[in-house]
C-alpha cells in the first residue's frame, strides 16, 4: 500500500487554503511573504528605472499632485 504522491503545486495551493481561511487573507499574505525572497537585482533596476528622474522632477510630481486632490 503506497502513500499517493501530489505534485507541490496542489500542496501549495491547499495550504494557501487553509491559511486563507484560519487567518484571514492579509495576514495569510503577510505570512506568506515572510517566506519570499524574491528575485533579480533590486539595486541595478532602481537606477535603470529612475536613471532620469531628479529630486526636482519628484518635487513637481508632489506639487502637481497636491494641486489635483484639492
Amino acid at each position: 500500500m503506497g502513500v499517493p504522491v501530489r505534485s507541490l503545486q496542489e500542496i501549495t495551493e491547499q495550504a494557501i487554503r487553509v491559511l486563507v481561511r484560519e487567518l484571514g487573507a492579509a495576514d495569510a499574505a503577510r505570512f506568506i511573504g515572510q517566506f519570499t525572497t524574491g528575485y533579480g537585482d533590486y539595486t541595478a533596476e532602481r537606477k535603470e528605472l529612475f536613471k532620469d528622474v531628479t529630486i526636482d522632477h519628484v518635487i513637481q510630481e508632489i506639487y502637481a499632485a497636491r494641486k489635483e486632490t484639492r
